[in-house]
Parts: C-alpha cells; sequence; structure tokens
C-alpha cells in the first residue's frame, strides 16, 4: 500500500530500535503503537491495547504465523490478531487498528491522518 503522497509521516524510533521477531512499542498522538519488526517480511504497527483484557500489552505477544497467516498472541487471554488486518482469528468481534508504517531511512514512520 503506497500512501507516500496521501497521508503525513511522523517518525516514531529508529529502525535499529526494532527487534527481530519480537514487539517494541511506541507512543503517537497520546496512542499506544507496537511495532512487529519480521525480517524479510517487514514492519507491522497495531493497537498496543488488547481488546479483550483492556490491557497495554499487545507489544509483549509472541509473533508467528497461524492458518497461513502473520499473526500476534495476546499475553493474556492468547487470541491471535493479524498483523496485516488487525483482525482476531477467533473473534471476528475483535479488531487491533493496524497504522501504516515504513522504514525510512534510519526513521521508523507511521502514518498519522
Amino acid at each position: 500500500m503506497n500512501l507516500s503522497n496521501a497521508a503525513n509521516w511522523q517518525a516514531v524510533c529508529r529502525a535499529d530500535d526494532l527487534v527481530a521477531d519480537s514487539g517494541v512499542v511506541v507512543w503517537l498522538d497520546g496512542a499506544q503503537v507496537a511495532l512487529f519488526y519480521l525480517p524479510g517480511q517487514g514492519v507491522y504497527a497495531l493497537d498496543n491495547r488488547d481488546p479483550r483484557s483492556g490491557a497495554n500489552i499487545i507489544g509483549r505477544g509472541l509473533v508467528g504465523s497461524l492458518q497461513g497467516e502473520l499473526v500476534v498472541a495476546a499475553p493474556l487471554y492468547k487470541q491471535h490478531f493479524s498483523l496485516q488486518s488487525g483482525e482476531c482469528l477467533e473473534d471476528a468481534g475483535q479488531r487491533l487498528r493496524v497504522w501504516p508504517v515504513r522504514v525510512n531511512g534510519e526513521a521508523v514512520e507511521l502514518a498519522v491522518a
């Protein structure tokens, strides 16, 4: 998805702050955003707030693949969220916001409205 002309991009951290196959959490306009870096597959950005527990813990979840979908498993109740769409594989009523993200030189940037 090419948003380079349609969105304003804001740097939230440096690329070397990312941890391979793991999450880090950044702040953007009062929101906690979990960033997941999967080498060879890219960077994904989702809300850090778990919709089931209400805790800000998604960034501590385990990443993997389930049913052919790249996912993060929520730490408390283990529901799986798609890294691309934010949809919960076990409960269609749960969803995480997905943030457009890119690595621009040494900066990791999120698109803001």
